[in-house]
């Protein structure tokens, strides 16, 4: 890869890093039992400044795409990361959505034509372990509504990530307004649901104000945006691998925060994940992995 394409997925990387302190927010500053009500406030403020500051909107086909694409990227699976991390240990959690580079290399195959190597299809199967071994400890809580909405949001999420690569971006739109599309979609139809659900929003105080504050300004509108601009200049599959991060945030912040410790498995399950999704990126670039194996 390229000084430029590692700075591409550098810049990309720190959506999942942002996606990883969800967990934490979300159990210690955000109102109980309000999934719905979570995705909203986390979509829709972000959408309706990035429109505003773009001061663009979609044309022609675009409406029904950016539909559909706000649904997948957006509104069902904020509203599916929500209910299983209410209702996850966040080491299950983890651990489904460690598994959508394999969902995606399958979708890529089918929708894009790009088959993924067997060198990133087995550092997908090192990364799940690996997450695994970071994240699975001690009794778990296997709730069923936990774990379908688990699996269901990293299923999501990976068919967003490869239609948004198949379909790419309008010509002459910027990334901000293609974010603030999906964003503005997505937000709009949890709003609904989550009234009809939920009932009016509670009090919010200012813990939950400033939870809110960061998942939506800083973990969705600049972590979207850094996240579709690398989409749209790397490959998916190994885009796909950079997710991993967020459970390992996740681990990290329990152990600096709410002073969880860290046993040797899970250092070991650290390494793993971080390996995996370092060599994935090394097979953009083919001379290079032959370079790396010792190949001329």
């Amino acid at each position: 890869m390229t000084t430029g394409g590692w700075a591409i997925t550098g810049l990309a990387s720190i959506a999942p890093v942002t996606w990883g302190t969800t967990y934490l927010v979300t159990t210690q500053w955000l109102p109980p039992d309000r999934p719905l009500l979570s995705g909203v406030l986390r979509a829709l403020p972000a959408g309706l400044i990035a429109l505003l500051i773009a001061r663009r909107l979609p044309t022609g086909v675009w409406w029904w795409r950016m539909a559909a694409l706000g649904t997948l990227n957006i509104g069902a699976f904020f509203v599916l990361l929500f209910v299983a991390a209410y209702r996850l240990p966040g080491g299950v959690a983890a651990t489904l959505s460690a598994a959508q580079p394999l969902i995606v290399a399958g979708l890529a195959v089918a929708l894009l034509r790009e088959r993924p190597s067997r060198w990133r299809l087995g550092w997908a199967v090192m990364g799940v372990a690996g997450i695994a071994l970071m994240v699975l400890r001690g009794r778990l809580g296997f709730d069923p509504v936990g774990l379908a909405a688990g699996f269901a949001g990293t299923a999501v999420m990976a068919a967003g990530t490869v239609l948004t690569k198949r379909w790419g971006r309008p010509s002459g739109v910027g990334v901000l307004a293609f974010t603030g599309w999906q964003l503005t979609a997505g937000g709009l139809l949890i709003a609904p649901l989550a009234l009809a659900v939920e009932g009016l929003p509670p009090r919010l105080d200012a813990p939950a104000l400033g939870g809110y504050a960061w998942l939506s300004l800083v973990g969705t509108g600049l972590a979207y945006t850094l996240w579709f601009t690398g989409l749209a200049r790397l490959p998916v599959t190994a885009m796909s691998f950079l997710p991993l991060l967020s459970p390992v945030v996740a681990a990290a912040l329990g152990w600096l925060v709410l002073g969880q410790s860290l046993t040797a498995i899970q250092l070991l399950g650290f390494g793993l994940a971080m390996v995996s999704i370092s060599a994935a990126q090394l097979n953009s670039n083919q001379h290079l992995l032959a370079r790396f194996t010792g190949k001329s």
